[in-house]
């Protein structure tokens, strides 16, 4: 790797129009920048070679990593940027301030991390120490200077100038320290001081496991740990009273922006709130801080993945008459709610059932770990969500900086956010639980502003679970304008559902599978899919990868994957599935499941044909075609519409499941084994069952391929397997498997079997294929 330029610590100001909103915030060069030197770093820091590289690993500055203003929901004119290089040292957990800090780091990037310089396994014995100095600029004289971490892992203790100002628990929340008292008039002193004991401590950690740095093998769906400051690290200069936070909330029925302007020190102020449309206003109004006001936005242009459109907005403190604070961000007008769709409980957007089509995205850099290297290099996954035809993210036990919101909320990308999990395999102990559910209330007061998140994720396969019912209950109450889902894979993993929430979602690998919605809950499948191909010269540990299930070429993993999101058009959405997570948009590490490398240099799948896939599954959920129903209760006879054989029909004979023809001077017993109740399915009452006529309590079901009459042993399997979704056929139905989707029940050779279009055995051949998959659904032999 090329050496990088000798660096020039230094502290960046800058300045920009709060009021001018979304403009402000795409801008990258903003006026009125100055310098304040501080201590020259050593010219021997570098960044350590990376695993892999990234297009953006080359591009990050040395002296100025991630420029961009951190906060776009709340902006200000001025600020300074942090970034850079800090004074660095590791110390024993236990002890204090180093004498001396003989290393250099690049904030904001993880010690285990090559773009940080240290590139280091830190453990649960080790304590991090960052120290840096800056100066105030003169012009920010008479105001207050509030220092502001966008999220450090995890324990995090804060001095200047030798004077503690603040501690903070938590990986995923930002934290900010009023440092007025502590200023001197010249260069200023940071110290901060990190410990993070990982998966040993009993706090939030997701996927972050101490493990070994360098590339190796091993890990299964755990990856390096991710210690120390992590996101940007500011001064921003505010007046005495001042604007802390905006909570905003789009009210579709009342054509209004609720917004609650949360301020400090702001007893006898006024809070104003002003929105315009490219710089026109549309509403106004003005009330107390801390309480509801109702902003009018007449005939709103409705925020969607299709037309994610946001409206500047303004909110000012007043005394008075007299401005005090100013401060800018923007909103997007959308509602998120389940309804009954054709008698089916669906999430709808703006009112109307969209297909949420998405991908598992764990926010993971091999140059970064939990840091993408550059703005652009975040925003670049969401990109690659839009390209592949994707609408909506599941962002997977991590929760990123408010910049990736801002490119979801502008790309218009649906948002669900997972609060990390605690580790596996254990049970939080009470200061674990009050931790976690003060770093979740904390997460979603920092992002319950956007409009592309839409639901909150809260625990996942049982990892850390307890209560789930009372968390999904309190969730919903402290964010009732989104959707909560109490438990991601209720089937996987000694996972225990709360029962509760907005909707019931499953994981099934490869899958798709079957998830049934209830009366209370739409039904959502969390993540499936994990296909792998691992593209030479793009594996993180060469000949180490794994997935759910290999391919063998890019021809064959394109086959397959389309052959997914079909299935899911064909059989799962209109058997009730209403929205599906595939694993993943890149791999990590060692899986090698994603639709992208790890080093986002090569896209594995062919982009057109997936995204007109995606695009036909989300116009399926649009424009529905009608259900295909069945008579429940009723019996009737299954017959065979393939040219030559239509007076076949289905029949069982010593369990099995055969076709044989049959007419009126047919045995009594060839005509019952020939007949079936159509029943309910037993697995998704959106979907059917066959009842023997003759054998009450048995039914047709799939086992090993076969297709069979058994008797209901009451599994979750036995209803699964003995359940059929009907479909519309040419000149008949087609009944696919709700299990195994895009499979189904076909004759061949007068032997019935479940057969999968281009699969791989005798019964699944392709010589009329979907002849031998309709079926006439004639009146019973045995009435």
């Amino acid at each position: 790797m090329k050496s990088a330029p000798a660096p020039r610590r230094r502290t960046l100001w800058r300045r920009f129009t709060a009021g001018t909103g979304l403009l402000a915030l795409l801008a990258t060069a903003l006026v009125g920048a100055s310098t304040a030197p501080a201590a020259a770093a050593p010219a021997a820091w570098t960044p350590k070679p990376a695993p892999m590289t990234t297009p953006w690993t080359s591009q990050v500055s040395v002296d100025n990593p991630l420029p961009e203003y951190p906060r776009p929901q709340l902006t200000r004119p001025d600020w300074a940027n942090l970034n850079g290089i800090w004074d660095f040292a590791v110390t024993g957990r236990d002890a204090g301030q180093p004498a001396s800090f003989s290393e250099q780091i690049r904030v904001p990037f993880v010690a285990e991390s090559s773009l940080s310089g240290i590139k280091r396994r830190i453990t649960e014995n080790d304590k991090l120490w960052y120290k840096r100095t800056f100066t105030v600029p003169s012009n920010w004289n008479g105001r207050r200077v509030v220092l502001n971490f966008g999220a450090s892992d995890w324990q995090s203790t804060v001095w200047v100038n030798g004077t503690q100002v603040g501690a903070h628990k938590g990986g995923f929340d930002s934290f900010s320290y009023d440092i007025t008292p502590q200023l001197n008039g010249g260069s200023n002193t940071i110290v901060v001081s990190v410990y993070d004991p990982t998966q040993t401590g009993g706090q939030a950690v997701g996927k972050q496991r101490i493990n070994d740095v360098n590339p190796h093998a091993g890990g299964g769906i755990f990856y390096t740990a991710a210690s120390g400051i992590w996101q940007t690290v500011w001064l921003e200069p505010v007046a005495a009273s001042h604007v802390t936070r905006l909570d905003m909330t789009p009210d579709l029925g009342n054509s209004t922006l609720r917004v609650r302007v949360q301020a400090a020190s702001a007893g006898g102020r006024t809070a104003r709130v002003t929105v315009s449309s490219g710089g026109t206003v549309v509403g106004t109004a003005t009330g107390a801080p801390g309480t509801d006001l109702s902003v009018s936005v007449p005939n709103p242009r409705l925020w969607s993945p299709d037309d994610p459109f946001l409206y500047d907005v303004r909110a000012e403190l007043l005394d008075g008459t007299s401005v005090v604070d100013t401060v800018g961000s923007y909103a997007g007008m959308r509602s998120i709610a389940v309804a009954k769709v054709d008698n089916i409980l669906r999430p709808v957007l703006n009112g109307k059932f969209v297909f949420q089509t998405g991908t598992l995205d764990q926010g993971y850099w091999p140059d970064g770990i939990y840091t993408a290297p550059t703005d652009a290099a975040l925003r670049s996954d969401l990109q690659a969500h839009k390209d592949l035809g994707f609408n909506m993210v599941r962002k997977h036990i991590k929760v990123e900086p408010q910049r990736w919101f801002y490119w979801a909320d502008k790309l218009g990308l649906l948002v669900w956010q997972d609060m990390p999990a605690m580790d596996t395999g254990k049970t939080p102990d009470s200061a674990a639980r009050t931790q976690w559910e003060a770093e979740y209330h904390a997460v979603i007061d920092q992002h319950r502003s956007s409009p592309s998140l839409v639901m909150w994720v809260n625990q996942n396969e049982g990892w850390g679970q307890y209560d789930q019912a009372r968390i999904a209950n309190e969730v919903k109450a402290y964010d009732p304008s989104r959707l909560v889902n109490n438990m991601s894979g209720v089937n996987c993993c000694g996972s225990v559902d709360g029962g509760n929430g907005d909707v019931i979602d499953n994981h099934v690998y490869v899958g798709p599978g079957n998830t049934a919605p209830t009366a209370t809950r739409a039904a959502v499948l969390g993540e499936f899919g994990g296909l792998g191909y691992k593209v030479p010269g793009h594996e993180w540990f060469p000949g180490g990868g794994f997935s759910y299930e290999d391919q063998a070429s890019v021809s064959a993993l394109n086959n397959r994957f389309v052959g997914l999101l079909d299935a899911i058009r064909i059989g799962q959405l209109p058997a009730g599935l209403s929205a599906s997570v595939y694993t993943e948009i890149t791999d990590v590490e060692n899986e090698a499941n994603g639709l992208l490398t790890y080093d986002r240099q090569v896209v594995k799948v062919d982009t057109a044909r997936v995204k007109a896939a995606n695009q036909a599954l989300i116009q399926a959920s649009r424009t529905p075609a009608p259900p295909v129903t069945l008579p429940t209760g009723q019996y009737r006879s299954l017959r065979v519409t393939t040219p030559g054989h239509t007076n076949k029909y289905l029949r069982h004979s010593e369990a099995l499941a055969y076709t044989a023809v049959v007419d009126s001077g047919s045995s009594a017993l060839l005509k019952n084994d020939a007949t079936w109740k159509v029943v309910t399915g037993l697995a998704n009452s959106n979907c059917y069952s066959f009842e023997s006529r003759n054998y009450p309590g048995e039914y047709l079901r799939h086992r090993d391929f076969r297709v069979r009459r058994d008797a209901s042993d009451g599994s979750a399997l036995f209803k699964a397997d003995a359940t059929w979704c009907a479909l519309a056929g040419s000149g008949g139905v087609r009944f696919s498997s709700a299990n195994l989707p895009g499979s189904y029940l076909r004759h061949i050779g007068s032997e019935v079997w479940l057969a999968t279009p281009g699969g791989t055995h005798a019964w699944d051949n392709a010589a009329t294929f979907t002849e031998d998959t309709t079926w006439a659904v004639d009146g019973p032999w045995a009435p």
